[in-house]
This record gives C-alpha cells, sequence and structure tokens, in this order.
C-alpha cells in the first residue's frame, strides 16, 4: 500500500511539474507573451487609446505645457 501511494505521488508531482515547468506551462507562456504584453500596454500608453472617463467619453490628447524632461540633472 505504502509503495503505490509513492508511486502515485510521484507521478502527480511529476505531472504537476511538468504543467508548471514545461514549455506550454503558464511559466513559459508569460515568458514568451510578456514582452508582446508590454508593447501593448506601452502603446496604448502614448496613443492614449481606450482610456475613458467615467461618463463614457474619451480622454483627448493635449499638448503639455512645458518641456518634456531630458533625463540629465
Amino acid at each position: 500500500m505504502t509503495t503505490e501511494l509513492v508511486l502515485l505521488l510521484g507521478l502527480f508531482a511529476f505531472l504537476v511539474g511538468g504543467v508548471f515547468f514545461g514549455e506550454k506551462g503558464p511559466i513559459g507562456v508569460f515568458n514568451k507573451s510578456g514582452p508582446r504584453l508590454a508593447a501593448r500596454v506601452e502603446k496604448h500608453l502614448t496613443v492614449g487609446r481606450e482610456f475613458k472617463i467615467k461618463g463614457g467619453a474619451h480622454h483627448e490628447w493635449q499638448k503639455p505645457s512645458t518641456n518634456p524632461p531630458t533625463g540629465r540633472l
């Protein structure tokens, strides 16, 4: 009985480990699609697409009142 339990637990751990650490597991899929998702988010932030106010109206882009930061001190 103990042998069967150990074998079943080992098989279960092997299958679950394959799901999480395999190429088609959630970690592998996120590593492949993460950069694509980041590019879409950055594009939406840059363009201002699909950002709505509570009433359903879209935000309109306005020219900044100051020059953009250059990153220099």
